[in-house]
């Protein structure tokens, strides 16, 4: 497979991740919409993001004007190495950016000056690991400012929420964050959450379960039941969709767990707009999608 070839695919990756949202979110979004009073705030937000998600992807327009953070996660084959890939796709990112799937949305952090094609240090965000599989494996995330804005980490035990170190103190973290959020990061959000690890891997551990799609179930019966318990607690706080109020506050909430420090007990609070952009595919060495992933 060339260069070129390969290009194009991400391109073509790219393009659906920031147009389309995966069948199990729009699932849910619509689930959310029939359960809303009829004529509330709540009813006529879900309304507004539906006919959004439609439209975007009738048009291949973004579904958003923050495209967001673009977060990589790539398994490289036998026949691919890392710096390759990285071309391949740092050049399907100035092309999404030219042809306006993508916002110039990358900003030098001393300066202020946007460079223009969402190029620059750490940007994109990659996560490449080489494997021995003969398929290339790619999954994107667009995670917007907003919904980043009010992310969260506490440090157990917490004498403020009286959270001790456990998965009751945990729940307690995370329904403060929600409340914290108050609808900002352009809700109904969907929570990524890491327990333990440390205060760096936490965060990174949190937004890969953002590749998990919403009606899966966690392997971990105690996580699993958490999961579940976290959503229902959380839509019956009334902040709404956009904190209009309204019985859908969270669409999901996925968790999952690394080992710790016997000093340290961190809980890593990701937190996902609506426009929960991800999608993924396989490749085969001759350049052909095998599968989308979502």
């Amino acid at each position: 497979m060339t260069g070129k070839i390969l290009q194009a695919q991400l391109l073509e990756l790219i393009r659906r991740t920031s147009s389309r949202l995966p069948d199990d979110v729009v699932r849910v979004i619509e689930k959310s919409w029939r359960k809303e009073q009829k004529d509330s705030n709540a009813k006529y937000a879900l309304k507004v993001i539906l006919d959004n998600i439609a439209m975007a992807r009738e048009n291949s327009l973004p579904l958003c004007q923050d495209t967001g953070t673009i977060i990589c996660y790539a398994d490289l084959p036998v026949w691919l190495d890392e710096p390759g890939f990285r071309k391949a796709y740092e050049q399907a990112v100035l092309q999404a950016t030219k042809v306006g799937y993508l916002r110039q949305n990358s900003v030098d952090s001393l300066t202020g000056k946007n460079s223009g094609t969402n190029l620059g240090p750490g940007s994109p965000v990659f996560h490449l690991q080489q494997t021995k599989s003969r398929t290339l494996t790619v999954r994107t995330i667009l995670k917007g400012g907003g919904c980043e804005n009010v992310g969260a980490q506490y440090s157990l035990p917490d004498a403020r929420l009286g959270a001790g170190r456990d998965l009751a103190g945990v729940r307690k973290c995370i329904l403060d964050a929600i409340m914290q959020a108050q609808g900002k990061g352009c809700g109904p959000g969907i929570l990524g959450v890491c327990i333990g690890s440390d205060r760096s891997s936490g965060y990174v551990a949190s937004k890969e379960e953002f590749l998990r799609a919403l009606d899966d179930a966690n392997e971990h019966p105690a996580l699993a039941k958490l999961e579940k318990q976290i959503v229902a607690d959380a839509n019956r706080l009334g902040i709404g969709p956009m904190g209009f109020g309204g019985a859908t506050t969270l669409l999901g909430c996925k968790i999952t767990h690394r080992n710790r420090l016997p000093a340290s007990y961190f809980v890593s609070i990701s937190y996902m707009c609506w426009a929960y952009r991800r999608d993924g595919f396989q490749l085969s060495e001759a350049g052909k999608i095998i599968r989308w992933l979502y």
